[in-house]
């Protein structure tokens, strides 16, 4: 068994984008916490979404509700440490 990377870039493939770069300088704290509660919510929805798709036999749509949970936990967990 490997272990797995420490490194936050390997973790959170969000800190490794070029544009993410210019959101940690152009927003400012309050801004970042705003975009960081959004993407907890979207996060949560999108759970919810893939939970339920899942339930129902449609394996496609919870594939990609679960694909967009993760990243929107990426993101928030991201912009908030900014």
């Amino acid at each position: 068994m490997t272990e797995r990377s420490t490194r936050a870039e390997v973790r959170n493939p969000i800190l490794a984008l070029p544009g993410f770069k210019a959101i940690q300088s152009r927003l400012s704290d309050e801004a970042r916490v705003a975009v960081a509660d959004i993407c907890k919510l979207i996060q949560a929805d999108a759970r919810l979404r893939a939970d339920k798709c899942w339930r129902t036999h449609k394996a496609p749509m919870a594939v990609y509700w679960k694909a967009l949970s993760v990243y929107a936990g990426h993101i928030a967990r991201a912009v908030r440490a900014a």
